[in-house]
């Protein structure tokens, strides 16, 4: 467990360090009689807040691909109305190219209200709802119409306030998520992370509710699955070509294509 270790040797390092503050990535156990025995946070996850630049527009303005690659490893921050911070890896990506892409919300150029924001500048998001009641984050990037939606998460700091939120977003009761199954598809991290509409054509690099800083540990090629992306069975050519990205051997992944990383081991 490489990234374990060097996470854990950099919290050793700061605690020694008291001349630097940490955030709460190492919250105390939620000692709420019947509640959630686990940490509110990743206990492999802690960072120093001054030393982590939100990403500027440089970074999203990249090629569809480039970016859907690039995001595997950035932290995702959203900072709720009450001051809490949400705090998930990017572990799972879709590239969508604009206007030749069949499964794109662009296809053929089309510019219209809902997919409006897919045209804006690079690292603006498009949020849209699907079956009337879910919603999904894509970010725009270089390219007319191109965006890359955020499939999964890995959930390192306010899993409690995610729990939350995906647990009022659930008409009916059901048993405490595991961290796991918090952000492991795209309407679920909507929903950890209090994503809805009003988000729809918001700028990453300068909104104050949403934002996003370098990870710690990028992954290498050898890292990262490309495979198909998931539900556009009926896309035609478009259906099988490898425009899903993921962290290979991550557990918060959605869906693991276990034939491709067979012969990728191979």
């Amino acid at each position: 467990m490489p990234r374990k270790r060097k996470l854990l040797a950099q919290l050793s390092a700061l605690q020694s360090n008291t001349s630097f503050p940490q955030i709460d990535a190492l919250e105390k156990l939620n000692t709420t009689p019947g509640a959630d025995p686990s940490p509110k946070s990743s206990k492999y996850f802690v960072i120093e807040k001054k030393n982590s630049p939100q990403l500027k527009e440089d970074f999203f303005n990249q090629p569809c691909v480039s970016l859907a690659k690039s995001f595997l490893g950035q932290i995702l921050v959203r900072k709720l109305p009450d001051g809490r911070e949400l705090w998930g890896r990017i572990v799972e990506t879709e590239a969508y190219l604009g206007g030749e892409d069949e499964a794109s919300h662009s296809k053929g150029g089309k510019q219209t209200q809902r997919n409006a924001a897919m045209f804006m500048k690079p690292g603006t998001l498009y949020v849209y709802q699907i079956y009337g009641i879910y919603f999904c984050m894509n970010v725009s990037s270089q390219g007319e119409g191109a965006a890359v939606l955020l499939r999964s998460l890995e959930p390192l700091q306010g899993l409690d306030a995610m729990r939350e939120l995906r647990r009022a977003s659930r008409k009916a009761p059901s048993r405490l998520l595991k961290d796991w199954q918090l952000c492991n598809g795209p309407s679920k991290l909507c929903q950890a992370f209090g994503i809805d509409k009003a988000f729809d054509q918001r700028d990453l690099t300068q909104d104050a509710a949403i934002w996003m800083v370098p990870g710690q540990d990028p992954p290498g090629e050898q890292d990262v699955v490309a495979t198909t992306r998931i539900g556009i069975a009926n896309r035609g050519e478009w259906a099988e070509k490898p425009l899903r990205f993921y962290l290979r051997g991550n557990k918060f992944v959605s869906v693991v294509d276990k034939k491709m990383e067979r012969e990728m081991a191979a």
